[in-house]
């Protein structure tokens, strides 16, 4: 489905539907022509399963939620005929706002919670790393901002994302 577009001086709206909530992705034009990219948030949980309409999502397991959420960002960008791929962008942040673990229950089991809280957090690590180094190995890596709440929305996820990127356009000429 091709986004819908609405252009207001500098920044470009890119959303679904007659009436959106949020707009997935908003470009901002700057005076030299690069194009600032703002993420919309986006769950490593039912949300990147439905965007990318897969049968199967392993929640609160950063391995496989990680790529899912900058494949789905990188799906956003062919949609909106930015760019083909994640690499042509530089991730300037990414905000995660990660949840507590859903289990084990910390009053029933609260060794067993904070090993789970040890093991996600590493692991997300991990992935982030993973991903960048994996994936877009030219590329800068972002800075990052966690910040852990109770919950999100979505919840079978553990983390929900958004980034801000910048496509700069004197790299593509090359």
């Amino acid at each position: 489905m091709a986004f819908n577009v609405k252009k207001r001086g500098k920044l470009t709206y890119y959303y679904h539907g007659d009436t959106p909530v949020l707009s997935p992705i908003v470009t901002e034009t700057l005076s030299d022509g690069d194009l600032k990219i703002y993420f919309s948030g986006l769950t490593g949980g039912y949300s990147a399963k439905g965007v990318l309409n897969l049968d199967e999502l392993v929640s609160m397991n950063p391995d496989d939620e990680i790529p899912l959420v900058f494949k789905s960002w990188e799906s956003w960008l062919q949609e909106a005929n930015i760019c083909d791929s994640l690499k042509d962008i530089d991730f300037i942040e990414i905000h995660a706002f990660g949840c507590q673990p859903k289990s084990p229950n910390p009053l029933v089991d609260p060794q067993g919670y904070l090993a789970e809280q040890k093991r996600l957090r590493q692991a997300y690590t991990q992935a982030y790393s993973n991903f960048f180094r994996n994936y877009m190995p030219d590329n800068g890596v972002p800075a990052r901002f966690t910040v852990h709440v109770v919950d999100v929305p979505d919840q079978a996820a553990s983390y929900e994302f958004y980034a801000v990127a910048l496509y700069q356009k004197s790299l593509q000429d090359k």
